[in-house]
């Protein structure tokens, strides 16, 4: 019985990770470490497919949602032919949960990776990630976005007295320095990325490999900006910057300004301080969470932005379409 438990960034833009627990057809996912997801998919449908299987979408039955605090609340049962296999595959995710709940968080396995190339292909902007090569055939959009929530919420001081928000003047920005090529790379542990297929045109860069200093660990590039714009990223990457901390792979010096600037959004930062793999400054941490307590100690009504999770579905339609 092969179970799986790996992490798997949620992007373009990034917006956090989720963890996930799989067997088979059946996963436990979590983006807080806190509050579980279970579901089955009956994979049998896709029997007889082949390589069309790849592309073919079944839908998720919800087998239960999980916490340590409240236990297993089960979805609704739905009885089939096939409903006793849906059962087993999610009661073998079920046990396992609650053997490794505490492990997380789990390894990244998101070694493939779509970049946005700019006018001298190199990696300008991240725009997918998924764990396999067959997976690389899908179809995300093609242009670079800031996100929702941005376009809601994010402001910046190098960009003030714009007719439009910040959130849609970056986005604009970026997709302007693209050249229009995608390529996909297999990053290596060492951070090196092996060239694989493009998307509208440079089919020569396919086998080139890129040093891990080609590639921004903040998932934009500065490269070739003026001083306002690189103050533009600069201030998005703070405004994200509790999403940020969830990534192992950030330099001491970044992971630091990107602390100081987290510690200030206490109530994100309670929501996710459990996946960070690595904390500098625990004293500013606990504060944060204290500062978090007196803010839900609050009694306030929720407008439809705060109702909304930070780990939301980014919807839109790709600049192919």
């Amino acid at each position: 019985m092969q179970i799986e438990c790996y992490a798997q960034r949620l992007l373009n833009p990034f917006r956090g990770v989720v963890h996930t627990i799989r067997y088979q057809s059946a996963e436990a996912v979590t983006t807080d470490g806190v509050e579980w997801d279970i579901y089955v998919a009956n994979d049998a449908l896709l029997d007889g497919l082949g390589r069309a299987g790849r592309r073919a979408q079944i839908s998720d039955i919800r087998y239960g949602h999980w916490s340590a605090e409240k236990g297993l609340k089960r979805g609704p049962l739905f009885p089939s032919d096939d409903f006793r296999r849906l059962e087993d595959m999610g009661a073998v995710v079920y046990e396992h949960l609650l053997k490794v709940h505490r492990e997380v968080p789990f390894a990244f396995r998101d070694q493939f990776e779509l970049w946005l190339l700019d006018r001298h292909d190199r990696p300008l902007a991240l725009l997918h990630s998924v764990r396999t090569d067959i997976e690389t055939d899908t179809k995300p959009p093609l242009d670079w976005r800031a996100g929702m929530a941005a376009q809601e919420h994010f402001e910046s001081a190098a960009v003030a007295g714009l007719d439009e928000p910040a959130g849609v003047y970056l986005t604009r920005h970026v997709n302007d320095l693209a050249s229009g090529v995608v390529q996909w790379f297999r990053r290596s542990d060492d951070g090196a990325g092996l060239g694989l297929h493009t998307l509208r045109g440079g089919d020569h860069l396919r086998g080139r490999v890129l040093e891990a200093d080609a590639f921004p660990q903040l998932f934009i590039s500065t490269a070739g900006m003026d001083e306002a714009h690189t103050r533009l990223v600069h201030d998005y990457h703070a405004w994200q910057a509790p999403w940020m901390l969830l990534l192992p792979h950030l330099d001491m010096a970044a992971r630091g300004r990107l602390e100081s600037c987290a510690f200030q959004q206490a109530e994100l930062i309670e929501k996710h301080y459990r996946l960070y793999p690595i904390v500098l400054d625990r004293t500013a941490l606990q504060a944060a969470r204290v500062e978090a307590a007196l803010i839900r100690s609050q009694p306030r009504k929720k407008s439809e932005a705060e109702v909304m999770p930070m780990y939301y579905i980014e919807l839109g339609v790709s600049a192919d379409e």
